[in-house]
């Protein structure tokens, strides 16, 4: 039994590293090329037609190429509104450490909270009278929340996310914040209360890491001046493995967004589990910022992959670059664990990197200025939005049904 939790362990570590991912990727768009693939075909001239779009829609969004970081930050920017400058207001009689966590408070439950919210649903932000949907309507939503100590156990200290306070969540206290209503539905609200519960349990039992208070903002005291990319991404992975759903398992270990496709490669008990990690990466990306503002040094950006969601995924299925090999597929409602859906993140993260390139040599601009932190912003996101929008209405080309906690 020892022996082959030693090796399940071994093989969940493996799992939680992007060199698992992209080999993973890289082998499965091998796969598809061949013509191996029972759900996609792939064509590179669409892969030029995809860096085509990318590269002027960076140009519309960045006519100066001074592309920021793909985070959740740029949500909180929707609206032209620079709610960072607001929030240090609030935050400046806290000593930098304070400010610090506070921002990084915010990330991470932020972050957790942004899955597919579906097409109906909008929030009214009351200051600006701006109204703002899917992903800029959640970033906002969740910044009015975290103002306002939705996610603080404490009404005199706000302007924090602990564990009591997240334990203590109800669905109808976040649907109140976020303005849920029959006529304002939110897909996923019990799914993404479920997870802050989850949350709070790690952040509890963790005060190691995150304090007596099991802040998550504990992070910023876990690292040094200078910090990888990798590294505070395997901090995520290991800090937070318990918040993901059980049913993903080996052994004991909860593996989180890392789901079964049955010609994955692999070793020993690692065999047949495709890692994607979309949410993780995600709040990984969005964390660089505060740990930048905090005066530290992150290095080696581009060791993360691409993420695994539907608008870069969009993009590839719209310019073509991949086809579904039955259009009936396109009118069905999958599930995050169905092999297709794992097969097209996965497609979409290996093809990410070979879009990089040819995105760079559009724009006359090398990896150093523009790391895929940046291609993504600048970008695959939006380009794969735009494209929704004229095709779709917005909607996505394959309809998953998301419990929130993937997309």
């Amino acid at each position: 039994m020892t022996v082959t939790r030693d090796l399940d362990s071994l093989a969940v570590q493996h799992l939680r590293t992007t060199t698992a991912i992209r080999e993973r990727a890289d082998w499965l768009l091998e796969r598809a090329r061949r013509g191996d693939s029972r759900w996609f075909e792939v064509d590179d001239d669409g892969l030029e037609r995809a860096a085509d779009e990318v590269a002027a829609e960076t140009r519309r969004r960045h006519p100066g190429l001074d592309i920021p970081y793909h985070s959740r930050w740029r949500h909180f920017e929707a609206g032209g509104v620079d709610r960072k400058a607001l929030l240090d207001n609030g935050l400046a009689a806290q000593t930098p450490t304070r400010r610090a966590q506070a921002l990084m408070d915010l990330t991470v439950v932020s972050v957790l909270l942004d899955a597919g919210a579906g097409a109906s649903w909008r929030y009214r932000e009351a200051d600006t009278g701006g109204i703002f949907s899917r992903s800029e309507g959640l970033g906002v939503a969740s910044w009015h929340a975290f103002t306002a100590g939705v996610f603080s156990s404490d009404p005199a200290d706000p302007l924090r996310c602990d564990a009591a306070g997240l334990r203590a969540l109800t669905a109808a206290r976040l649907a109140e914040a976020f303005q849920v209503t029959p006529d304002n539905p939110l897909v996923g609200l019990d799914g993404r209360v479920a997870l802050l519960h989850r949350l709070g349990a790690v952040l509890a039992q963790r005060t190691d890491v995150f304090g007596h208070l099991g802040r998550p903002g504990g992070l910023v005291d876990s690292f040094g001046a200078e910090l990888a990319a990798h590294d505070l991404l395997s901090s995520v992975l290991r800090l937070m493995s318990d918040i993901w759903r059980a049913q993903n398992m080996i052994g004991h270990y909860p593996l989180g967004d890392c789901w079964h496709h049955d010609a994955v490669p692999g070793v020993g008990s690692s065999r047949g589990w495709m890692p994607l990690h979309k949410l993780s990466q995600w709040l990984t990306y969005s964390l660089l910022e505060p740990f930048e503002w905090a005066g530290r040094t992150v290095h080696g950006l581009d060791d993360l992959t691409g993420l695994a969601e539907y608008r870069n995924g969009g993009l590839f299925l719209d310019t073509a670059a991949l086809r579904l090999r039955d259009p009936d597929f396109g009118t069905r409602v999958w599930s995050p664990a169905d092999e297709l859906v794992v097969e097209w993140r996965a497609l979409t993260i290996a093809l990410l990197d070979g879009l990089a390139p040819l995105v760079r040599q559009r724009l006359g601009i090398n990896a150093e200025q523009m790391p895929l932190a940046r291609v993504l912003e600048g970008g695959t996101w939006w380009a794969g939005r735009r494209l929704a929008a004229q095709l779709r209405d917005g909607l996505p080309p394959l309809t998953v049904n998301s419990d929130g906690t993937v997309f």
